[in-house]
C-alpha cells in the first residue's frame, strides 16, 4: 500500500515529460480504466488470506466551480457533477503504522467531472492514491476526512494551436495534477455495506509548468455507497507497541521547480528551493516542524533582465525567503506535508498574498532511530497562493 500512496508523487512528476495530442475522452475510456483498476484490486486481495477489508466505494457528487481570482474570464457553469469511484482497503495492523494511526483506510480513487460546459471546460479525468483518516469512530457511524493526490486529464484547455482556443485561460496542458480532499459522515450498515454523505474539493492544474494556469476549483456534497464482498471488518492485529521517543531532529531539503513565464509556449525557467528547519515527533508517527524556506527564481530574474529592472542588482531581487511551520502525517514510509509559509523577503514580483500553502509528500529511503543520518527522503510538494498554484518542486531531504 506503500506503493500505492508514493505512486503520486511519480504521477504528478509524470505530466512534466508526457506529451499527448488532443482529443476528447469517450465514455469507454473511463470504463475501461474502472475495469482495469478492478483487475488491480482484485489481484490485490487474493494476495491476502480472505479479501477481508477490501471494498469498492462510489459516490455522486454535485457541486460549483468557483472564480478563485479575478483572473479566471470563464463562465461559471450552473452546476457541476462528477462520478467518484474509490477502490479501498481497511488497515488492519499488519504493520506498526497502521495500529497507531487507529486502522485508517488506504485507496485509489478514480473521478470523472462533468463540470457542465463541455465547449468551454470540456470534462476531467482524476486517478489518485488517497488515504481515509478516522476522526469518530464507533460501532454504528464514523466521521472521517479522506486526501487525493494525482493525475488529472482535461479534454479541453488553452491552444493556439490547432484548435485555436485562446479565451481558456484555466488550463494550457491536457495533463495536470489532480487533488482531491473529501469528509464524510458514514452510517455502517452491516459488514458488506455502508452508507455515507459528506463535502468534497476537487482542483486541477498543473502548477505554471505552462501557462495560462488558474486551474480549475469545485466544491460539493456527495452521497454514496461502500460494498465489501468478504466483510469491512477484518480481524484486527493488537501488538503491545510502546510510544516512540518525541525526538527532536535538524532537517534540510533541497528542491527544483520548473515554471513557463510570460507568453504561453515560452521558455521554461528553473526554481531552486532549500529549506532547513526543525521537527519533533508527536504520538508516534506524526512530525511538527518549523524553519525556513529560501527560493531563487531564474524567470524573475530574466524579466528584470530584459525590461532594465534594477540594473546590476537582478539577482538580489530574484529570491524569496520565507518562515514557515507545519505538520507531516507518517504512513510507514510516506509521510503527508501539510505547511503554511510567510515572507520575509518578497522577490521584485510578489506574490499574490503574503502567506503561501505547500501540500504534498515525503517517500523515505532511510527511517532510523539511531545513528548520525537518521533520514533520507524523495520529496514532491505543490506551493499554492490560497487556491492559485505556484509550482510543484521535487527534490530530497535529510533529517540528523
Amino acid at each position: 500500500m506503500t506503493l500505492y500512496l508514493f505512486s503520486s508523487i511519480y504521477l504528478n512528476a509524470c505530466f512534466r515529460i508526457i506529451v499527448m495530442r488532443n482529443h476528447c475522452y469517450k465514455p469507454f475510456i473511463f470504463s475501461l480504466s474502472c475495469f482495469v483498476l478492478l483487475l488491480c484490486c482484485h489481484a490485490r486481495a487474493q494476495q491476502e488470506a480472505t479479501g477481508a477489508g477490501f471494498g469498492i466505494e462510489m459516490n455522486g457528487v454535485g457541486g460549483k466551480v468557483f472564480k478563485h481570482t479575478k483572473k479566471f474570464k470563464l463562465p461559471i457553469p450552473e452546476h457541476s457533477t462528477a462520478l467518484d469511484l474509490n477502490f479501498v482497503w481497511h488497515t488492519y495492523g499488519r504493520k506498526d503504522w497502521q495500529q497507531r494511526l487507529n486502522y485508517p483506510t488506504v485507496g485509489f480513487g478514480v473521478t470523472y467531472v462533468n463540470y457542465g460546459i463541455d465547449s468551454v471546460y470540456g470534462r476531467a479525468l482524476g486517478f489518485y492514491p488517497n488515504l481515509t483518516i478516522p476522526i469518530i469512530r464507533s460501532n454504528k457511524l464514523e466521521w472521517t476526512i479522506r486526501m487525493g493526490f494525482g493525475l488529472g486529464f482535461i479534454s479541453k484547455h488553452y491552444d493556439r494551436y490547432p484548435n485555436w482556443d485562446t479565451l481558456n485561460n484555466a488550463l494550457s496542458s491536457q495533463i495536470n495534477n489532480f487533488s482531491t480532499f473529501m469528509t464524510d459522515l458514514r452510517y455502517h450498515v452491516n459488514k458488506h455495506w455502508d452508507v455515507q454523505l459528506g463535502a468534497n474539493f476537487f482542483h486541477i492544474s498543473n502548477a505554471t509548468y505552462h501557462v495560462p494556469n488558474l486551474g480549475i476549483n469545485m466544491y460539493g456534497a456527495h452521497v454514496g455507497l461502500r460494498y465489501f464482498p468478504v466483510t469491512s471488518q477484518p480481524q484486527k492485529i493488537v501488538r503491545d507497541l510502546g510510544p516512540l521517543k518525541n525526538r527532536w531532529l535538524v532537517q534540510g531539503r533541497f528542491s527544483m521547480a520548473l515554471t513557463e513565464s510570460g507568453a504561453p509556449d515560452g521558455p521554461l525557467y528553473h526554481v531552486y528551493l532549500a529549506s532547513v528547519y526543525a521537527s519533533r515527533r508527536w504520538n508516534s508517527v506524526n512530525k511538527m516542524f518549523a524553519g525556513i524556506d529560501y527560493s531563487y527564481h531564474q524567470d524573475i530574474y530574466a524579466f528584470l533582465r530584459n525590461n532594465e529592472i534594477d540594473v546590476g542588482s537582478e539577482r538580489q531581487h530574484s529570491w524569496k525567503s520565507a518562515i514557515f511551520v507545519g505538520n507531516e502525517f507518517g504512513i510507514g514510509h510516506v509521510g503527508i506535508i501539510l505547511q503554511v509559509g510567510f515572507y520575509i523577503k518578497q522577490a521584485e514580483l510578489k506574490a499574490i498574498t503574503p502567506y503561501y500553502e505547500k501540500l504534498g509528500m515525503h517517500y523515505y529511503l532511510i527511517q532510523k532511530e539511531t545513528g548520525p543520518l537518521k533520514e533520507l527522503f524523495l520529496s514532491a510538494l505543490l506551493k499554492t497562493h490560497l487556491t492559485e498554484a505556484e509550482l510543484a518542486e521535487f527534490g530530497v531531504g535529510v533529517g540528523f
